[in-house]
């Protein structure tokens, strides 16, 4: 009865708002790697020098409808930073290397999933891609969790500008909450407020 009662944002199905939606991911993307060919120099040999080890990594995350794929980005963790296992990341995380933390507070990291963007995994603006441990545990503990993947994951989102840094199950139930607002409310004026809200956190260095 979910759909019932949540009904979607029109623009779901919407063949303009989409079109649109495709055309500036492809640019903006585009532009992305273009400007980022000037700063990788300077990322490659501050990897070399301060976080030795593979500059890039993927990891696997659930896409739309379920759909896993690998999402790149560049490392920012100690090499084998899970050799114990799988864990949740959290904002003062000891396995951050002192370049990493630069680099997330910039977003640097996130560059490369522009590379997803293009191939179409991933869009600018949705919820964040988790990955399926992880998703499976939290489908077992919070209701409607997988609605999430009703629409291609994000390079940001709703809750990313609005909630916090997700640590525990109670903040991923919060964090769903704004997803959940976004998938039904969006359109091309929510995607620009988060995207200048996120320009916003890059400027004033308050990433996580």
């Amino acid at each position: 009865d979910f759909y019932k009662y949540f009904p979607f944002s029109r623009s779901n199905k919407n063949r303009f708002y989409l079109f649109i939606s495709r055309l500036f991911n492809a640019i903006f993307a585009l532009c992305v790697v273009f400007l980022s060919l000037f700063i990788f120099p300077l990322v490659f040999l501050g990897n070399l020098i301060a976080n030795r080890g593979p500059l890039f990594y993927t990891q696997e995350r659930v896409g739309l409808n379920g759909k896993p794929f690998k999402i790149i980005k560049l490392r920012t963790m100690i090499v084998d930073a899970e050799a114990g296992g799988a864990q949740y990341a959290s904002k003062a995380d000891r396995r951050i290397t002192p370049f990493g933390k630069i680099l997330r507070n910039l977003r640097i990291d996130e560059i490369p999933q522009c590379i997803n963007i293009l191939k179409g995994e991933m869009s600018l603006i949705g919820p964040r891609p988790e990955r399926p441990v992880f998703v499976k545990e939290l489908s077992e503990k919070i209701p409607f969790y997988e609605i999430r993947h009703a629409v291609k994951p994000g390079l940001t989102g709703w809750a990313q500008v609005r909630g916090r840094y997700a640590e525990s199950v109670d903040d991923t139930l919060e964090k769903l909450q704004y997803d959940l607002f976004y998938i039904k409310h969006r359109n091309l004026f929510l995607d620009l407020n988060i995207l200048l809200k996120t320009i916003s956190t890059v400027v004033y260095y308050r990433g996580q």
